[in-house]
């Protein structure tokens, strides 16, 4: 089976629309076997502006 990956590099602008994504993403995620392979943010950006945080996701 092929696995894909999602890297997502986000910076949150606005956090009330936030809210209404981090309260369906999960059942998405689920639906679909994603699996968290790295969420954070602490990381050092050696070009151009930071982000605030960093996921790496696996899907099957």
């Amino acid at each position: 089976m092929t696995e894909a990956y999602w890297i997502a590099h986000v910076t949150v602008t606005d956090h009330e629309a936030y809210k209404g994504y981090q309260a369906v993403a999960p059942e998405a995620f689920a639906k679909y076997g994603a699996v968290f392979l790295a969420r954070g943010g602490k990381a050092e950006a050696l070009e151009g502006a930071p982000f605030e945080r960093h996921v790496v996701i696996r899907f099957d």
